[in-house]
């Protein structure tokens, strides 16, 4: 099955288009909002109020978009399709804005992509490989992100301030890649995919760790992606260098794929485990230590590694709790982390202000130290209640 994986033709196509749509919609789009920003308000004259504004116009697109894919997951191609008629369409229309209002709006549009995206190549890599290669290969089309931060980071060293063309390269690169994926789906050929009826009560119920969980890996995240390049320009960073810093989180997210073996073979909640863990204490060094370019950029590849390997262990999780509903699992817990990063980006602002970027960033390691505790807990208390019940009928007999 491996052999199959790495070496039949349409399965490693398969795997690249769809590993390069998760690096256009997420890399190139959505998270290169923040890469490009600084140029498009020099030249649009867009206040910091107003560039907030539409940061978190893009995180609720995000999850209106991941909400309709949580309903339409057995519809795969019609997310791709979604995901490319935005992400492309809006990433053209950035491009293209003669003022703000414009701009907001294509913005906003732009990062649904990334939301349609995700649960639609979960859900094509299910019914096209192998069940013993879907662990793995999920994994790979995952660390999409990596690749794509590291696209936009080159993008932003070779062109800008033309950051008009930037975006319409990114367009151009979403469509392209959402057309190969279509191309190549065998549509219906593999394994069922979920229902099209909402999950019932009790799958939810059984996802409650990991929301937990993920809730606070995307609340410490926050910290890295929206003041990551502010706390290096503050410590003295020249701006080309800070740029380095956003392709050092995407060769760090890039990795995922040498490591994916490793980390597929591993159990979902030690996967979680180590790559959290690898996001706390690379999110508090980073806070630590902004103006030791070595450590920095170090911290950063350890950043980009950890959180794109943890997104991986999350469709992990939900695939062992309901391997039928794992693309309606994925939109769930894509949502949740998003939400997660919503609330914390404020929190985040709010500290940096009253104590500082070091304070900071080691409150937002210890959130990411939670969220990888969170199953260590669970999986304790479930050995104890496992030795109470083995004790309690041998106790009973000798009384009897």
């Amino acid at each position: 099955m491996k052999r199959s994986l790495l070496f039949a033709p349409r399965s490693l196509a398969l795997l690249t288009t769809g590993t390069g749509l998760i690096a256009a919609t997420y890399g190139l789009v959505r998270l290169a909002y923040g890469l490009f920003l600084p140029d498009v308000q020099a030249e649009l004259a867009m206040s910091d109020g107003t560039a907030g504004l539409i940061a978190s116009g893009t995180s609720l697109a995000y999850c209106l978009a991941a909400a309709i894919s949580l309903a339409t997951a057995h519809r795969p191609r019609l997310l791709v399709i979604a995901a490319a008629v935005t992400a492309g369409g809006g990433a053209l229309g950035m491009a293209a804005a003669p003022g703000v209002a414009t701009f907001a709006v294509l913005a906003v549009v732009s990062s649904a992509g990334a939301g349609f995206a995700s649960p639609a190549l979960v859900a094509i890599v299910r019914r096209n490989l192998a069940a013993a290669a879907h662990g793995r290969a999920q994994a790979i089309v995952n660390a999409g992100t990596g690749p794509g931060l590291v696209g936009a980071g080159l993008l932003a060293l070779v062109l800008l301030p033309q950051w008009r063309v930037a975006w319409a390269v990114a367009a151009v690169f979403t469509v392209v890649v959402a057309g190969a994926v279509l191309v190549l789906d065998r549509d219906g050929s593999g394994g069922p995919l979920e229902r099209a009826t909402l999950p019932p009560r009790s799958w939810y119920t059984d996802h409650v760790l990991v929301i937990a969980s993920t809730l606070l890996l995307g609340a410490a995240s926050a910290a890295v992606w929206t003041y990551g390049r502010t706390v290096l320009v503050e410590a003295g960073m020249a701006d080309r260098t800070t740029v380095a810093a956003w392709i050092a989180i995407g060769l760090g997210g890039a990795a995922v794929v040498s490591t994916a073996r490793w980390v597929s073979g591993l159990q979902p909640t030690t996967a979680w485990v180590v790559t959290t863990l690898t996001v706390a204490g690379a999110t508090a060094a980073l806070g630590a230590v902004p103006s030791h370019f070595v450590l920095a950029m170090l911290a950063c590849m350890l950043f980009g590694w950890g959180f794109v390997a943890a997104t991986g262990a999350l469709i992990a999780w939900t695939t062992r709790i309901d391997e039928q509903r794992a693309a309606a699992g994925t939109s769930l817990l894509f949502v949740v982390l998003v939400l997660g990063q919503a609330g914390g980006s404020s929190l985040s602002g709010l500290l940096i202000e009253a104590r500082g970027a070091a304070l900071t960033f080691a409150v937002a390691g210890l959130l990411a130290l939670g969220a990888g505790c969170l199953p260590l807990v669970r999986s304790g208390r479930k050995r104890r209640t496992s030795v109470r019940s083995r004790r309690v009928p041998a106790t009973s007999g000798r009384r009897g």
